[in-house]
Protein backbone atom coordinates (compact mmCIF):
# COMPACT_ATOMS: atom_id res chain seq x y z
CA UNK A 1 0.00 0.00 0.00
CA UNK A 2 1.33 3.36 -0.71
CA UNK A 3 2.59 5.65 1.85
CA UNK A 4 2.33 8.97 0.42
CA UNK A 5 -0.08 10.46 -1.64
CA UNK A 6 0.52 13.05 -4.27
CA UNK A 7 -1.84 15.55 -2.13
CA UNK A 8 0.42 15.03 0.82
CA UNK A 9 3.92 16.09 -0.86
CA UNK A 10 5.18 19.31 0.48
CA UNK A 11 8.42 21.55 -0.89
CA UNK A 12 11.37 20.14 -0.27
CA UNK A 13 9.96 16.74 0.35
CA UNK A 14 12.43 14.00 -0.26
CA UNK A 15 9.80 11.37 -2.15
CA UNK A 16 10.13 7.76 -2.71
CA UNK A 17 6.76 6.34 -3.95
CA UNK A 18 4.59 5.17 -6.80
CA UNK A 19 2.38 6.60 -8.83
CA UNK A 20 0.45 5.92 -12.40
CA UNK A 21 1.51 7.93 -15.60
CA UNK A 22 -1.22 9.62 -16.73
CA UNK A 23 0.53 11.59 -19.62
CA UNK A 24 3.91 11.70 -20.95
CA UNK A 25 5.86 13.96 -22.78
CA UNK A 26 9.04 14.64 -23.94
CA UNK A 27 10.03 18.02 -24.87
CA UNK A 28 13.27 20.13 -25.63
CA UNK A 29 14.90 23.05 -23.30
CA UNK A 30 16.18 26.19 -24.17
CA UNK A 31 19.95 24.77 -24.17
CA UNK A 32 18.55 22.49 -26.88
CA UNK A 33 18.96 19.19 -24.26
CA UNK A 34 15.76 16.95 -24.19
CA UNK A 35 13.48 17.04 -21.10
CA UNK A 36 10.85 14.87 -19.84
CA UNK A 37 7.05 15.95 -18.53
CA UNK A 38 5.52 13.37 -16.39
CA UNK A 39 1.95 13.56 -14.93
CA UNK A 40 2.01 11.10 -11.92
CA UNK A 41 -1.31 10.69 -10.01
CA UNK A 42 -2.98 8.64 -7.63
CA UNK A 43 -6.48 9.09 -6.40
CA UNK A 44 -5.92 12.05 -4.47
CA UNK A 45 -4.78 13.80 -7.54
CA UNK A 46 -1.70 14.40 -9.84
CA UNK A 47 1.90 15.96 -9.39
CA UNK A 48 3.92 16.70 -12.57
CA UNK A 49 7.40 15.20 -12.61
CA UNK A 50 10.20 16.88 -14.61
CA UNK A 51 12.96 14.40 -16.11
CA UNK A 52 16.12 16.26 -16.64
CA UNK A 53 18.51 13.78 -16.52
CA UNK A 54 19.18 10.51 -18.27
CA UNK A 55 16.17 11.50 -20.05
CA UNK A 56 16.17 8.81 -22.85
CA UNK A 57 17.53 6.02 -20.66
CA UNK A 58 14.38 6.73 -18.34
CA UNK A 59 11.72 7.44 -20.90
CA UNK A 60 12.62 3.79 -22.57
CA UNK A 61 11.57 2.04 -19.23
CA UNK A 62 7.82 3.41 -18.85
CA UNK A 63 5.19 4.26 -20.91
CA UNK A 64 1.90 6.17 -20.15
CA UNK A 65 -0.84 4.19 -18.07
CA UNK A 66 2.12 2.14 -16.17
CA UNK A 67 3.23 2.26 -12.35
CA UNK A 68 5.70 3.66 -11.73
CA UNK A 69 8.46 3.77 -8.47
CA UNK A 70 9.88 7.11 -8.35
CA UNK A 71 12.55 8.56 -6.60
CA UNK A 72 12.76 12.45 -6.61
CA UNK A 73 12.61 15.81 -4.81
CA UNK A 74 9.41 18.09 -4.51
CA UNK A 75 9.63 21.65 -5.40
CA UNK A 76 6.86 24.48 -5.61
CA UNK A 77 7.21 26.50 -8.95
CA UNK A 78 5.06 29.09 -9.81
CA UNK A 79 2.36 27.69 -7.31
CA UNK A 80 2.15 24.46 -8.44
CA UNK A 81 4.25 21.17 -6.61
CA UNK A 82 6.44 19.77 -9.13
CA UNK A 83 8.74 16.70 -8.33
CA UNK A 84 12.36 16.65 -9.81
CA UNK A 85 12.62 12.93 -10.68
CA UNK A 86 16.01 11.32 -10.21
CA UNK A 87 15.14 7.82 -11.04
CA UNK A 88 12.52 5.81 -11.60
CA UNK A 89 11.67 2.18 -12.54
CA UNK A 90 8.11 0.48 -14.00
CA UNK A 91 6.30 -1.62 -11.85
CA UNK A 92 3.84 -4.83 -12.70
CA UNK A 93 -0.02 -4.34 -12.17
CA UNK A 94 0.30 -6.94 -9.42
CA UNK A 95 2.86 -4.95 -7.36
CA UNK A 96 0.53 -2.02 -6.88
CA UNK A 97 -3.38 -1.80 -5.87
CA UNK A 98 -5.69 -0.22 -8.45
CA UNK A 99 -7.45 1.79 -5.88
CA UNK A 100 -4.65 3.56 -4.29
CA UNK A 101 -3.95 5.54 -8.02
CA UNK A 102 -7.52 6.71 -9.54
CA UNK A 103 -9.07 9.77 -7.83
CA UNK A 104 -11.92 8.79 -6.29
CA UNK A 105 -15.27 10.77 -4.90
CA UNK A 106 -14.74 12.08 -1.28
CA UNK A 107 -18.15 10.27 -0.29
CA UNK A 108 -18.48 6.42 -0.01
CA UNK A 109 -20.17 4.31 -2.85
CA UNK A 110 -22.84 3.28 -0.20
CA UNK A 111 -23.28 6.54 0.89
CA UNK A 112 -24.43 7.72 -2.58
CA UNK A 113 -26.17 4.64 -3.83
CA UNK A 114 -28.28 5.30 -0.42
CA UNK A 115 -29.02 8.85 -1.45
CA UNK A 116 -29.61 7.55 -4.80
CA UNK A 117 -32.76 4.70 -3.67
CA UNK A 118 -33.92 7.36 -1.22
CA UNK A 119 -34.33 10.01 -4.64
CA UNK A 120 -35.92 6.80 -6.19
CA UNK A 121 -38.40 6.12 -3.26
CA UNK A 122 -39.41 9.86 -3.16
CA UNK A 123 -40.86 9.78 -6.92
CA UNK A 124 -44.54 9.95 -7.08
CA UNK A 125 -45.23 8.98 -10.76
CA UNK A 126 -45.55 5.22 -10.89
CA UNK A 127 -43.88 5.00 -14.56
CA UNK A 128 -41.00 6.89 -13.65
CA UNK A 129 -40.52 5.24 -10.28
CA UNK A 130 -40.33 2.16 -12.02
CA UNK A 131 -38.22 2.88 -15.01
CA UNK A 132 -35.67 3.86 -12.42
CA UNK A 133 -36.36 0.81 -10.28
CA UNK A 134 -35.27 -0.84 -13.84
CA UNK A 135 -31.98 0.87 -14.18
CA UNK A 136 -31.20 0.34 -10.79
CA UNK A 137 -31.60 -3.62 -10.95
CA UNK A 138 -29.06 -3.48 -13.94
CA UNK A 139 -26.21 -4.95 -12.50
CA UNK A 140 -23.60 -4.01 -14.95
CA UNK A 141 -25.18 -0.57 -15.55
CA UNK A 142 -25.31 0.23 -11.99
CA UNK A 143 -21.62 -1.03 -11.66
CA UNK A 144 -20.35 1.56 -14.11
CA UNK A 145 -22.77 4.43 -13.16
CA UNK A 146 -21.06 4.52 -9.14
CA UNK A 147 -17.50 3.81 -11.11
CA UNK A 148 -17.60 6.36 -13.79
CA UNK A 149 -16.19 10.11 -13.85
CA UNK A 150 -18.56 12.44 -14.91
CA UNK A 151 -15.86 13.44 -17.42
CA UNK A 152 -12.32 13.32 -18.82
CA UNK A 153 -11.50 16.67 -17.56
CA UNK A 154 -13.45 19.76 -16.13
CA UNK A 155 -15.27 18.15 -13.96
CA UNK A 156 -16.03 15.67 -11.31
CA UNK A 157 -12.65 14.03 -12.67
CA UNK A 158 -12.51 11.14 -10.42
CA UNK A 159 -14.41 7.75 -9.80
CA UNK A 160 -18.04 8.43 -8.74
CA UNK A 161 -17.91 11.64 -10.53
CA UNK A 162 -20.79 10.86 -12.34
CA UNK A 163 -22.81 9.36 -9.75
CA UNK A 164 -21.72 12.04 -7.85
CA UNK A 165 -22.45 14.88 -10.36
CA UNK A 166 -26.16 13.19 -11.05
CA UNK A 167 -27.24 13.31 -7.34
CA UNK A 168 -25.74 16.65 -7.08
CA UNK A 169 -28.00 18.05 -9.76
CA UNK A 170 -30.81 16.00 -8.28
CA UNK A 171 -30.38 18.26 -5.12
CA UNK A 172 -30.41 21.25 -6.56
CA UNK A 173 -33.56 19.92 -8.88
CA UNK A 174 -35.14 19.48 -5.43
CA UNK A 175 -34.35 23.22 -4.24
CA UNK A 176 -35.67 24.57 -7.15
CA UNK A 177 -38.94 22.49 -7.30
CA UNK A 178 -39.52 24.28 -3.96
CA UNK A 179 -38.89 27.76 -5.27
CA UNK A 180 -41.39 26.82 -8.48
CA UNK A 181 -43.97 24.35 -7.65
CA UNK A 182 -45.67 24.22 -11.29
CA UNK A 183 -41.92 22.36 -12.29
CA UNK A 184 -42.99 18.86 -12.93
CA UNK A 185 -40.78 17.05 -10.08
CA UNK A 186 -40.85 13.94 -11.01
CA UNK A 187 -40.28 14.63 -14.48
CA UNK A 188 -37.28 16.67 -13.71
CA UNK A 189 -35.66 14.82 -10.90
CA UNK A 190 -35.81 11.56 -13.17
CA UNK A 191 -33.85 13.68 -15.55
CA UNK A 192 -31.23 14.79 -13.24
CA UNK A 193 -30.46 11.14 -12.56
CA UNK A 194 -30.41 10.08 -16.16
CA UNK A 195 -29.19 13.07 -18.39
CA UNK A 196 -25.62 11.82 -18.22
CA UNK A 197 -25.87 7.99 -18.08
CA UNK A 198 -24.18 7.63 -21.79
CA UNK A 199 -20.97 8.12 -19.92
CA UNK A 200 -21.01 5.17 -17.99
CA UNK A 201 -20.19 3.76 -22.12
CA UNK A 202 -18.53 7.15 -23.60
CA UNK A 203 -15.44 6.89 -20.91
CA UNK A 204 -13.15 4.63 -20.18
CA UNK A 205 -11.32 4.56 -16.33
CA UNK A 206 -10.14 0.92 -16.01
CA UNK A 207 -6.60 2.54 -16.01
CA UNK A 208 -6.74 6.24 -17.12
CA UNK A 209 -9.42 8.30 -17.84
CA UNK A 210 -10.62 8.51 -21.85
CA UNK A 211 -13.03 8.01 -24.42
CA UNK A 212 -13.84 4.71 -25.62
CA UNK A 213 -14.71 4.12 -29.50
CA UNK A 214 -17.95 4.31 -28.83
CA UNK A 215 -17.67 7.86 -27.17
CA UNK A 216 -15.48 8.98 -30.02
CA UNK A 217 -17.87 7.71 -32.70
CA UNK A 218 -21.35 8.46 -30.70
CA UNK A 219 -20.72 10.69 -27.81
CA UNK A 220 -22.97 10.29 -24.42
CA UNK A 221 -26.05 11.96 -25.40
CA UNK A 222 -26.70 9.30 -28.23
CA UNK A 223 -25.31 6.86 -25.96
CA UNK A 224 -27.76 8.04 -23.29
CA UNK A 225 -30.75 7.98 -25.52
CA UNK A 226 -30.17 4.65 -26.60
CA UNK A 227 -30.10 3.33 -23.06
CA UNK A 228 -33.43 5.26 -22.20
CA UNK A 229 -35.18 3.99 -25.30
CA UNK A 230 -33.92 0.68 -24.43
CA UNK A 231 -34.94 0.56 -20.67
CA UNK A 232 -38.63 2.48 -21.43
CA UNK A 233 -39.39 -0.86 -23.59
CA UNK A 234 -39.15 -2.73 -20.36
CA UNK A 235 -42.06 -0.65 -18.52
CA UNK A 236 -45.13 -2.04 -19.82
CA UNK A 237 -47.75 0.91 -21.28
CA UNK A 238 -45.19 3.52 -20.20
CA UNK A 239 -47.00 7.00 -21.35
CA UNK A 240 -45.85 7.94 -24.75
CA UNK A 241 -45.50 11.59 -23.82
CA UNK A 242 -43.72 11.73 -20.95
CA UNK A 243 -41.65 9.60 -22.43
CA UNK A 244 -41.00 12.10 -25.49
CA UNK A 245 -41.26 14.98 -22.12
CA UNK A 246 -38.28 12.71 -20.77
CA UNK A 247 -36.11 12.06 -23.97
CA UNK A 248 -36.19 15.60 -24.94
CA UNK A 249 -34.30 16.43 -22.17
CA UNK A 250 -31.45 14.39 -22.72
CA UNK A 251 -31.32 15.45 -25.94
CA UNK A 252 -31.39 19.22 -24.93
CA UNK A 253 -29.61 19.48 -21.74
CA UNK A 254 -26.41 20.62 -22.72
CA UNK A 255 -28.41 23.89 -24.05
CA UNK A 256 -27.40 25.19 -27.32
CA UNK A 257 -25.90 22.82 -30.83
CA UNK A 258 -22.75 24.26 -30.44
CA UNK A 259 -21.96 22.60 -27.54
CA UNK A 260 -22.81 19.10 -28.99
CA UNK A 261 -27.06 19.51 -27.57
CA UNK A 262 -29.32 17.82 -30.68
CA UNK A 263 -31.83 20.19 -29.68
CA UNK A 264 -32.57 22.87 -27.60
CA UNK A 265 -34.41 23.01 -24.59
CA UNK A 266 -38.03 23.63 -25.42
CA UNK A 267 -39.47 22.92 -22.01
CA UNK A 268 -39.74 24.35 -18.44
CA UNK A 269 -37.99 21.01 -17.69
CA UNK A 270 -35.46 20.91 -20.01
CA UNK A 271 -34.51 24.87 -19.41
CA UNK A 272 -34.00 24.11 -15.73
CA UNK A 273 -32.09 20.94 -16.10
CA UNK A 274 -29.65 22.84 -18.79
CA UNK A 275 -28.59 25.18 -16.12
CA UNK A 276 -28.32 22.96 -13.39
CA UNK A 277 -26.40 20.91 -14.83
CA UNK A 278 -23.94 23.75 -16.29
CA UNK A 279 -23.92 25.25 -12.82
CA UNK A 280 -22.98 21.84 -10.74
CA UNK A 281 -19.94 21.16 -13.05
CA UNK A 282 -18.88 24.73 -13.71
CA UNK A 283 -19.12 25.08 -9.46
CA UNK A 284 -17.07 21.61 -9.37
CA UNK A 285 -14.58 22.49 -11.83
CA UNK A 286 -13.63 25.85 -10.36
CA UNK A 287 -13.48 24.38 -6.76
CA UNK A 288 -11.50 21.63 -7.93
CA UNK A 289 -8.88 24.14 -10.48
CA UNK A 290 -8.57 25.93 -6.31
CA UNK A 291 -7.46 23.12 -4.57
CA UNK A 292 -4.91 22.18 -7.08
CA UNK A 293 -2.42 24.98 -5.06
CA UNK A 294 -3.07 24.13 -1.31
CA UNK A 295 0.27 25.50 -1.03
CA UNK A 296 -0.08 28.49 -2.58
CA UNK A 297 -0.13 31.85 -0.55
CA UNK A 298 -1.57 34.03 -3.49
CA UNK A 299 -4.92 35.38 -3.83
CA UNK A 300 -5.37 34.23 -6.93
CA UNK A 301 -5.20 30.70 -9.09
CA UNK A 302 -2.92 29.89 -11.85
CA UNK A 303 -4.46 30.23 -15.47
CA UNK A 304 -7.64 28.25 -16.42
CA UNK A 305 -7.12 27.70 -19.77
CA UNK A 306 -10.74 26.43 -20.21
CA UNK A 307 -12.34 28.88 -18.39
CA UNK A 308 -9.75 31.73 -19.70
CA UNK A 309 -9.35 33.52 -16.39
CA UNK A 310 -7.50 32.92 -13.70
CA UNK A 311 -9.92 32.95 -10.24
CA UNK A 312 -9.73 34.79 -6.92
CA UNK A 313 -9.53 32.91 -3.91
CA UNK A 314 -12.53 34.31 -1.73
CA UNK A 315 -11.22 34.04 2.08
CA UNK A 316 -8.22 31.96 2.51
CA UNK A 317 -8.33 28.65 1.26
CA UNK A 318 -8.15 25.19 3.94
CA UNK A 319 -5.60 23.08 2.43
CA UNK A 320 -6.77 19.67 1.50
CA UNK A 321 -7.66 17.57 4.15
CA UNK A 322 -6.86 13.65 3.66
CA UNK A 323 -7.34 10.83 6.28
CA UNK A 324 -4.92 8.03 7.14
CA UNK A 325 -5.52 6.44 4.00
CA UNK A 326 -4.80 9.42 1.48
CA UNK A 327 -8.33 9.86 0.75
CA UNK A 328 -10.40 13.46 1.09
CA UNK A 329 -11.60 14.00 4.65
CA UNK A 330 -13.86 17.19 2.99
CA UNK A 331 -17.59 16.21 3.57
CA UNK A 332 -20.22 16.83 1.49
CA UNK A 333 -22.69 19.86 1.98
CA UNK A 334 -26.44 19.58 2.88
CA UNK A 335 -28.45 19.91 -0.25
CA UNK A 336 -31.81 19.45 0.65
CA UNK A 337 -31.21 15.44 0.56
CA UNK A 338 -33.17 13.02 1.31
CA UNK A 339 -32.82 11.70 4.88
CA UNK A 340 -31.23 8.48 4.57
CA UNK A 341 -29.53 7.81 7.98
CA UNK A 342 -28.40 10.27 10.80
CA UNK A 343 -25.00 9.89 10.33
CA UNK A 344 -24.76 10.82 7.07
CA UNK A 345 -27.23 13.64 7.39
CA UNK A 346 -24.79 15.01 9.93
CA UNK A 347 -21.95 14.96 7.88
CA UNK A 348 -23.99 17.17 5.17
CA UNK A 349 -23.93 19.57 8.06
CA UNK A 350 -20.38 20.24 7.91
CA UNK A 351 -19.54 21.63 4.32
CA UNK A 352 -15.57 22.13 4.30
CA UNK A 353 -13.76 25.64 5.36
CA UNK A 354 -13.00 26.48 1.80
CA UNK A 355 -16.89 25.72 0.81
CA UNK A 356 -18.68 27.78 3.59
CA UNK A 357 -16.05 30.97 2.80
CA UNK A 358 -16.47 30.10 -1.39
CA UNK A 359 -19.51 29.18 -2.98
CA UNK A 360 -23.04 28.56 -0.74
CA UNK A 361 -25.38 25.78 -1.82
CA UNK A 362 -28.39 27.46 -1.53
CA UNK A 363 -29.46 28.41 -5.36
CA UNK A 364 -30.04 32.03 -4.58
CA UNK A 365 -26.80 32.74 -2.98
CA UNK A 366 -24.41 31.17 -6.31
CA UNK A 367 -26.74 33.05 -8.16
CA UNK A 368 -27.47 36.54 -6.18
CA UNK A 369 -25.85 39.68 -7.95
CA UNK A 370 -23.94 37.05 -10.67
CA UNK A 371 -23.97 36.77 -14.56
CA UNK A 372 -24.41 33.84 -15.81
CA UNK A 373 -22.71 34.34 -19.19
CA UNK A 374 -19.61 34.95 -16.86
CA UNK A 375 -19.11 31.23 -17.17
CA UNK A 376 -19.69 30.82 -21.16
CA UNK A 377 -17.56 28.96 -22.93
CA UNK A 378 -16.77 27.45 -26.43
CA UNK A 379 -15.60 23.88 -25.14
CA UNK A 380 -18.41 21.18 -24.31
CA UNK A 381 -16.97 18.14 -25.21
CA UNK A 382 -15.86 17.55 -21.21
CA UNK A 383 -19.39 18.72 -20.31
Amino acid sequence: MKKVYAGQIRDRDIVQESFLVREKITAMARNGKPYLTIKLMDRTGEIEGRVWDRVEELSGAFDKDDFVQVQGKASLYLGKMQLVVQDLKKLEDSQVDLGDYMPVATRSKADMLSELGAWIESLTTPCLKTLMERFLADESFMHGYASAPAAKAIHHVYLGGLLDHSLAVARLVDDICRHYPSVNRDLLLTGALLHDIGKVAELCYERSFGYTDAGKLLGHIAIGFQMLDSKLAQVEDFPPETALLLKHLLLSHHGQYEYGSPKRPKTLEATILNYLDDLDSKINGIQAHIDKEPDSDESWTGYHRIYDRYFYKTGSVAPLLLDEGGRSATAAPECGVPATDTATAETRRQPAERRRRGFNCAIGDQLRGKNLDLFNLNERDDH
